[in-house]
């Protein structure tokens, strides 16, 4: 019988969902037992094939983020939204409240250190999004799971409810922030 295929990606964030989840420890160990991880941090493997569950954390910042995501999307039968990045923005959606303009004379002509100003033009850059968009607003996302970042907790029983076949159902516990 052929293994539950899971891959993981990242967009516009710290990478901090990803860590979380490799915070699983020992429990990855189990959890290689029962799937295959496809593109992963633990695999290095750069392009998803088709697997069954994709995992994506980080928000749409530029061209390449969108191509992705939808590169993802495309490949994974359910797709999870990974932390608040993927949900709502997070961080990097704190450039939302200023034009984009303004965000890169500040960091390219006029801020603290620049010493050779000029903003990036090189055609190998990707172009930047007016805004930063939760993945939501450019693809169909199947499940999300909450925190900055969530727990290893949350990966483990979210992905083990759902490789049993249940709904996945997370406690208050695990879903509660002070």
């Amino acid at each position: 019988m052929a293994k539950i295929r899971i891959a993981t990606t990242s967009l516009a964030g710290c990478f901090g969902c990803h860590m979380s989840f490799l915070d699983l420890d020992e429990r990855l160990v189990a959890l290689a037992d029962l799937v295959e991880f496809d593109r992963s941090p633990i695999t290095d493997i750069e392009h998803c094939t088709n697997c069954d569950i994709g995992l994506i954390e980080g928000g749409v910042c530029n061209s390449e983020n969108v191509h992705t995501l939808r590169e993802f999307r495309k490949n994974c039968k359910i797709l999870v939204a990974v932390g608040a990045c993927a949900i709502n923005g997070g961080l990097p959606a704190m450039r939302n409240f200023i034009p984009l303009e303004e965000c890169l004379s500040e960091a390219y002509l006029d801020g603290i250190g620049v010493e050779n100003p000029q903003i990036p033009s090189d055609p190998e850059l990707p172009l930047l999004l007016d805004k930063v968009r939760p993945i939501h607003e450019v693809v169909k996302i199947d499940y999300f799971l909450p925190g900055c970042p969530p727990s290893a907790d949350v990966f483990w029983a979210f992905l083990t409810d759902l490789l049993e076949g249940r709904e996945p159902s997370l406690s208050f516990e695990l879903v509660h922030y002070d």
